[in-house]
């Protein structure tokens, strides 16, 4: 009652004052406070933690200004700030913002209200955090019996109590007095919230972290397959309604949970149990993100309405203006409002998004990934009897069991082999760090004609191909899902000093083991070809009609990727694009024509990203042109690269899209047409001829069985653990390509004609899509032996044969 009555006087102080001064009102100060916490909370949860501490700061003045220094909502400031000071190691800051929340609980509520039993707890861990346990136990118990003694024994706070005394006494070795404390809260939270509350998933894991300690590893393993089958299930729950950011930084929070699998494996690779539950962390949470994002493609495409398909289109539009924003920054506006732009736009477009989640979610649940209990044995089972599955995982290797002197973090290898009979091998590869600067310096030396490569393909065949030879035995035909660095070199390129790979292996690539389950077959003609090539870079094109979704933010947007490329020639260092013609496109288009008659070839003015745009979903799709993943690098002469001039290597970049969906892309007809107003040359591609990935990831390609991107790094893009490359591959696979043949360097014009030209032959006489790539590179090797030329396509997705390609002629 004091509190209340303290709380309303302070608000007519404030309302007087704020009437006489002509002030903001004081609700709308309470309410920018509450905003303030909010966001502060916000960026708490993504890691942002001085981001956090500003927010945080901004509400307490402002709570402590309204309501009093103290009043409880004060207090949760406090406990929030000193949260973000423990959580940076700031103790000395963290502890007498705690101490101030304890005494105003104390003074408003009483020394044996729960809420300052939550203060004890907060002290208590900020204690144990330092190693300071004999001051935290005390705490830990007093808010225990306090909490018992309001909210009787059997609630979930005294659980709250319990665990955390129960991780008090682990830390210090006690384990049996723990055990009892941590089965007790357990056994409370599954009675009070349920088997499936992430509050029971992190009992089940500090339980069997217990059991471990005590080396009862056949007691923790059930209790890890419990904890990894409830956080699965909270995932494919809240995954439904999330927009792309937010499924990220969920995925991100899962990662602690799924490391901690990969380091049991690493700790126990001998048990059968522990390598069925490690890969089947993997299988179900690597390539998630494409996963659920193409998803809700393939909802908006082929089973919603109109009106979500307009939203989609409202989206890209969203997503361009604000990608026009970043790059052009502030310009005329204040710092505040630039900033207030960005948010306001990135807040429309995840409404947005998770609109579409939302209306999507009932049809991508009925489409629900297999379970954790069974989706190692689907996938064993889509393997051809002739084939393994080798996954690799790149992860932070941490102790299971913290004890003073444990080694610090550490990134490490770990690969996982699955036959077609459920049989699974592991093998710890060891530090990441030699192993991805092997694959580094792999790709940097293959990507250059003149450079001596057998040395690094012998060196990174040693580190990451050499240890599995014993798992794999007699095995050819293997499925990659590479991780990290190793998501971007060709395996068939690793020597073992007497031949490449590429004749002895037979490689696929997959973002994750799932994609080789089913997925439905669609409606689409089969024997459609659409093959887009030899771009016209000089044409003048008239600027096409805006789509829906751009419509509505053309008033406010120029050309993003214009004034994107005009940052390029900013500074001393003078950059201009170059668009060489590609002629072996044309010749590529029409060798293709020669062997599939029935193909469409869209060349010169007709190759246009409007075309592509507009096109009706083809059985096959062959774009031959320019790529690019923007990066401070020249190209060489003859490649179908997009060509840096000027003063190279002299300064960085002068911006550069933080969003890798932006920094990657093809040209198309009109790249190199100045606009009416140029003044220069060196004027940038124009909107309406580069294609980002981003907004090719809008593309319908839902039937489409094969993408062939023959141009230069349409492989590459930003690396994201566990979570694939970014780049034109993720974006034609949440488009609904099944399979995207792609390069990992810059490629020559002349060869790589040829090298298409063999591999739609050998795709005609009947050879899965992969295995078709890999005679290809064999026969183009016998006239270009150096693996640059031969060697920088990979082929992702299903391996297949094309199905109904229809009459054309044979080889």
């Amino acid at each position: 009652m004091r509190q209340v009555l303290g709380w309303m006087m302070v608000w007519v102080v404030c309302c007087a004052a704020g009437a006489a001064a002509g002030e903001e009102k004081p609700e709308e100060r309470l309410q920018a406070a509450q905003t303030a916490y909010d966001e502060a909370m916000k960026l708490l949860k993504a890691g942002k933690y001085a981001e956090a501490v500003t927010k945080g700061e901004h509400a307490l003045a402002q709570r402590e200004a309204l309501l009093g220094a103290m009043h409880l909502e004060t207090a949760h400031c406090l406990d929030l700030l000193s949260r973000l000071h423990r959580l940076q190691g700031d103790f000395a800051r963290a502890e007498p913002l705690i101490q101030r929340g304890l005494a105003i609980r104390e003074a408003a509520l009483g020394k044996d209200h729960p809420d300052a039993a939550t203060s004890l707890s907060n002290l208590a861990i900020l204690y144990s955090a330092q190693g300071l346990y004999d001051r935290a136990e005390p705490l830990y118990k007093r808010s225990l019996a306090i909490r018992e003694a309001a909210l009787g024994k059997h609630h979930p706070d005294v659980a709250n109590a319990l665990y955390n005394l129960a991780i008090l006494y682990k830390d210090q070795g006690l384990y049996g007095q723990a055990e009892p404390l941590s089965e007790r809260a357990l056994a409370i939270r599954e009675a009070a919230l349920g088997k499936h509350h992430p509050d029971v998933a992190d009992s089940l894991t500090n339980l069997a972290t217990l059991r471990l300690a005590q080396d009862r590893l056949g007691a923790a393993v059930p209790l890890f397959t419990r904890a990894f089958a409830v956080s699965e299930q909270r995932l494919r729950q809240e995954a439904l309604d999330f927009s792309e950011a937010r499924l990220a930084g969920f995925l991100q929070f899962l990662r602690t949970g799924e490391e901690r699998l990969y380091a049991l494996l690493r700790a126990h690779p001998d048990n059968a149990r522990v390598r069925r539950l490690a890969l089947a962390a993997a299988l179900l949470l690597k390539g998630r993100s494409v996963e659920e994002m193409a998803g809700i493609s393939h909802a908006v495409y082929r089973s919603l309405g109109a009106q979500d398909q307009d939203t989609f289109e409202r989206l890209r539009g969203l997503r361009t203006q604000l990608a026009g924003l970043s790059f052009q920054g502030p310009g005329g506006l204040q710092p505040t409002a630039y900033q207030q732009q960005l948010k306001e736009l990135a807040a429309q477009g995840d409404a947005l998004e998770a609109g579409l989640a939302r209306r999507s979610a009932p049809l991508r649940a009925l489409a629900a990934l297999p379970s954790p209990a069974t989706i190692v044995d689907r996938v064993a089972a889509a393997l051809p009897k002739d084939g393994a599955l080798v996954e690799f995982v790149t992860y932070e290797d941490r102790p299971l069991v913290p004890r003073p002197g444990s080694p610090e973090p550490q990134l490490r290898y770990l690969a996982l082999v699955l036959f077609p009979d459920a049989t699974i091998h592991a093998l710890d590869l060891g530090p990441a760090e030699p192993i991805n600067l092997a694959a580094s310096r792999l790709r940097d030396v293959l990507a250059n004609r003149d450079a001596t490569y057998p040395p690094h393909a012998q060196a990174l065949y040693q580190l990451a191909f050499q240890p599995l030879l014993p798992l794999l035995g007699k095995t050819r035909r293997l499925f990659l899902s590479p991780d990290g660095q190793l998501a971007l070199v060709p395996f068939a390129a690793l020597h073992d000093g007497h031949q490449f790979l590429v004749e002895t292996f037979d490689f696929t690539y997959l973002t994750s083991g799932k994609d080789l389950l089913p997925r439905p077959q669609e409606t689409v003609p089969a024997a459609s070809v659409a093959v887009l090539a030899d771009p016209d870079f000089s044409a003048s094109l008239q600027a096409p009609a805006p789509s829906l979704g751009e419509a509505s933010a053309q008033a406010e947007r120029s050309s993003s990727v214009e004034r994107f490329f005009s940052s390029l020639r900013e500074g001393p260092a003078h950059r201009a694009w170059a668009t060489v013609p590609l002629p072996g496109t044309r010749k590529e288009a029409e060798a293709i024509q020669s062997l599939l008659s029935q193909a469409q070839l869209f060349l010169g003015t007709e190759a246009t990203k409007q075309r592509l745009l507009h096109l009706p979903t083809p059985g096959i799709l062959h774009l031959a042109t320019h790529g690019f993943f923007l990066e401070d690098a020249p190209s060489p002469t003859h490649s179908r690269a997009v060509a840096h001039f000027g003063a190279l290597g002299e300064a960085p970049l002068a911006a550069r899209p933080p969003d890798p969906l932006l920094r990657s892309g093809l040209l198309f007809a009109g790249a190199s047409a100045p606009a009416p107003e140029a003044s220069s040359p060196t004027q940038p591609p124009p909107d309406s001829a580069l294609a980002t990935a981003l907004e090719l990831s809008g593309l319908n390609l839902w039937g489409t069985q094969l993408v062939v991107l023959s141009a230069c790094d349409t492989g590459r893009g930003d690396v994201k653990l566990g979570q694939g490359v970014y780049g034109l591959r993720r974006a034609f696979l949440v488009a609904g390509a099944e399979t995207v043949v792609m390069s990992l360097w810059k490629v020559n014009d002349d060869t790589t004609r040829h090298l298409m030209e063999a591999y739609y032959r050998h795709l005609l006489s009947g050879q899965g899509r992969a295995t078709a790539l890999r005679e290809a590179m064999r026969s183009l090797r016998e006239t270009q032996p150096h693996p640059h030329y031969w060697a920088p396509f990979i082929a992702l997705g299903q391996d297949t044969p094309l199905r109904e390609l229809g009459p054309g002629p044979r080889p």
